[in-house]
Order: structure tokens, then sequence, then C-alpha cells
């Protein structure tokens, strides 16, 4: 039951991250101009380049606070790690190898009844 769980869980996240991947592009995008726009603004030397770049950095902005809501597909990234992570868990105990010494004390008291 668990494990049905973890796939409607993975699915369900699988399916948020899909609808918000052009979001998050977008967002990637958008971040990595306004980077290259403030570095090429605080290098600027004259004023009308600093007024261009201060336009670009601005647009970009704008551009990044829009795919903000993107955010929720990182999340969904974050939840399908998690459900990855449980999954394997679940394979490592259910392949534990058997104790051989577990039922020690159970055999001692059945051969000491024959005594």
């Amino acid at each position: 039951m668990k494990k049905f769980g973890l796939l409607l869980v993975g699915g369900i996240a699988a399916i948020v991250l899909l609808a918000n991947l052009g979001p998050m592009i977008g967002l990637a995008i958008s971040l990595v101009i306004l980077y290259f726009a403030f570095k090429k603004f605080m290098r600027s030397e004259t004023t009308s380049g600093k007024i261009g770049w201060a336009i670009i950095g601005l647009i970009a902005l704008c551009a990044s606070v829009s795919n903000v809501p993107s955010i929720i597909g990182l999340i969904a990234i974050w939840v399908l790690y998690v459900v990855y992570k449980q999954w394997n868990d679940n394979k490592s105990v259910d392949k534990e190898p058997e104790d051989p010494f577990a039922s020690f004390e159970k055999q001692w008291k059945e051969l000491k009844q024959f005594d």
C-alpha cells in the first residue's frame, strides 16, 4: 500500500513539474539576463550605458517576477527526489538478508524441552 501512495504522490509531482517546466525555463533565462545586465551596469562608465543596462535589467526583473510561481515546479522536483529516496529505502529493507541468530532463543528453548 505504501508503494501505491508513493506512486500516486510521484505521479502528481511529475504532472506539476511538467506543467511548470516552461515557467521554470523562463525564470532561469530571465535571471541569467538580469545577472548579466547587472554586471554590465556596474562596469559601464557612460550615463547612457548605465541607463540602457538599467532598462534591460528592469525588463528582466519584471520577467523574473512574473515567473515566480514556477517555484512550485522546484518543490515538485524536491517531492520527486523524496519519493525516489523512499522507494529505494523500501527496496533495501525488503532485500535484507535473514539473520541466522535471530531465532536462537526460540530454538534453544525447543532443545531444552527434549532434555
